[in-house]
This record gives C-alpha cells, sequence and structure tokens, in this order.
C-alpha cells in the first residue's frame, strides 16, 4: 500500500455514502486520495488544503475530473467560505483527514520530522510563525505549557529551560539539532519505544498551525454548512483531535450526559443538530493496521445532519 494511502477509505465512503448528484468537501486535500474515491462515485468535489505543494496532486485530478472538481486553499476555518463561492446551493458531506500526512513528513525542507535533517519551520500553508520563531522567542512558561498540553511531555519544562539554555549561545535553525538537544534533556533513549522529541516535535506543530483551533473551526463549518442529510465523517489520529470531535457529536447529537437531582445542569432547549452514524468510534482492521503504520491510531467519527439550527462556537 502507498505511503499516502487514505486511512479507513471504505469506511470513510460507507459514512458519507456519495453518489452522482452529490457535492462534498474534502477538508483535506493531501494527495486527493479520499477526493478520488468520491469523484469515482460520480459525486463533485470541493477540495480544501493550506498547504501549497498540493497541487501538482490537485492539478492531476482535474486533469481527469475537470467539471466536477476544485480546489480552495484555505485551512477549515475558510471551509464555508469556500463553499459559498463555489455557488452550490447543497452540501451532501464533509470529511476531515485530522494532522499531518506522510507526504509532509517525507519532505526533510517542511521541518516536520526529526528523523530527517531540514529547517526548523511545520508550517503547512508556509506562512505565520515558525517553530524555529517559537523556540527561539518563546519564554519558558508558554514554551513547556505547549509542550505539555499539546504533546502530553512529563518533563516539559525540563524541555524549555534546555532549549533557553542552546539558545542564549546559539538559535536554533534545524530539525535535528532541536532533536538532539531535547534527547540529551530527557536522558537519552533508554530503549523508549518512541524518540525522546517526539512528543516536544509534535506540540509545536500543533502550535505552529493552531490544528485544534483549525479543527474546532472547521467542525463549527460544517455543521453551519451541511444540508439536511448532509453526512459529516471525520478521521483523527491523536487522542486531543479525538477528545475534540467526540464531545462535538455528542453535545450535538443529545447524547451528552445530563446531571443527577444532586447535580442537577441546565435544561439543553437546542435540537440535536446531528445524529450520530454509528456509537462510538471506528478504527482500522488489522489488514489495513499491517500495511498501513499510519492507520494504527486513526479513529473515525461519523453524523448526519437534522434539519435543526446549528449550535455556533465550541467551547475551546
Amino acid at each position: 500500500m502507498s505511503p499516502h494511502a487514505p486511512v479507513l477509505l471504505a469506511e470513510v465512503l460507507e459514512a458519507l455514502e456519495p453518489k452522482p448528484g452529490d457535492v462534498v468537501i474534502d477538508a483535506t486535500f493531501g494527495a486527493g486520495g479520499y477526493t478520488r474515491a468520491i469523484l469515482e462515485t460520480g459525486a463533485a468535489v470541493i477540495a480544501l488544503d493550506r498547504d501549497p505543494t498540493v497541487q501538482p496532486y490537485a492539478d492531476a485530478v482535474a486533469r481527469d475530473y475537470p467539471d466536477r472538481f476544485r480546489l480552495v486553499r484555505t485551512p477549515f476555518s475558510g471551509l464555508a467560505e469556500a463553499f459559498a463561492d463555489s455557488g452550490e446551493t447543497r452540501l451532501d458531506g464533509v470529511v476531515f483527514d485530522i494532522g499531518v500526512s506522510s507526504m509532509q513528513l517525507d519532505q526533510a525542507e517542511r521541518g516536520f520530522s526529526f528523523m530527517r535533517d531540514g529547517p526548523l519551520d511545520m508550517r503547512m500553508s508556509g506562512e505565520g510563525e515558525s517553530a524555529a520563531d517559537i523556540v527561539n522567542t518563546w519564554e519558558h512558561g508558554p514554551l513547556a505549557h505547549i509542550f505539555k498540553l499539546y504533546g502530553d511531555e512529563r518533563q516539559s519544562g525540563r524541555v524549555a529551560t534546555a532549549i533557553l539554555r542552546r539558545r542564549s549561545e546559539k538559535p536554533f535553525e534545524r530539525t535535528l539539532d532541536l532533536a538532539e538537544v531535547v534527547e540529551k534533556a530527557l536522558g537519552g533513549r533508554r530503549g523508549a519505544p518512541i524518540h525522546p522529541a517526539t512528543r516536544v516535535f509534535q506540540a509545536l506543530r500543533i502550535a505552529v498551525n493552531d490544528e485544534l483551533g483549525e479543527l474546532r473551526a472547521g467542525l463549527e463549518a460544517a455543521e453551519a454548512t451541511l444540508s439536511p442529510g448532509g453526512r459529516l465523517a471525520v478521521v483523527t489520529f491523536h487522542s486531543l483531535e479525538d477528545r475534540i470531535v467526540k464531545a462535538f457529536l455528542t453535545e450535538r447529537s443529545g447524547a451528552a450526559p445530563g446531571g443527577s437531582r444532586h447535580a442537577p445542569v441546565a435544561v439543553e432547549l437546542r435540537k440535536p443538530s446531528f445524529v450520530l452514524r454509528f456509537k462510538g468510534a471506528r478504527e482500522a482492521g488489522d489488514a489495513e493496521r499491517e500495511v498501513n503504520p499510519r492507520a494504527r491510531s486513526a479513529k473515525l467519527r461519523a453524523a448526519v445532519r437534522t434539519e435543526a439550527a446549528p449550535w455556533g462556537r465550541i467551547a475551546a
């Protein structure tokens, strides 16, 4: 299987049920795996991606499906605007594939990976504050905070201290340079199953790209834009992301737990904006997990839009 193969493809298609005449937004175009599969069903696709390096993949899809495909360079937060600009009047499906792609990790010049030397960048769009900017300018407290919050790094304070000490001598510019400092700060590998820098690099990537904020904005936009009966499918690869998606769909499907007589909660008067496609999350089967390592941590949650009004903003 190609390293760029879309994860849980069969399950995503089952959740989306695309058919001729449908309009579906693929909010994370990447190399076009989901998009091509959806187009093959006869549906039209509006693809979103803020990464400029996906353009060659989009050009190839456009050559094969010139009348039913368009790419819009935007993050999740631009979903509603992208749909409005398309001129379409009905949105039948939205799919998100959250997180960094293997394609991005493979490009050393993007700075996402501590396994390949490259500029300490990590910007999916190529714009805004880079990872180097963060580690070279942020104070100890904010650095330790994102390492703990986004990376679940238990020694976040120690790592932040090591970064400040080292940058006072020389600023960070390269990925392997930062990885080495983090590894030394944490005492080396000591037989650990993952590289010591894994959590720190993950935290920096999430902070650089505001990934959790964009996820919330994308879910809000999908709720506001999907037509009644429209399907939402979200594939996540990390507990932070899955927690947001789970809470969003649990709340907006009316399945959130209520209070007790000892601790009552306010009665929610809003009608459910989604109906769950299935309970809980679906995961990849053994066969897919064997041939595609990225599938091992993947979870799919899906729901169908009701006729109720959208609930709006998600609490951070």
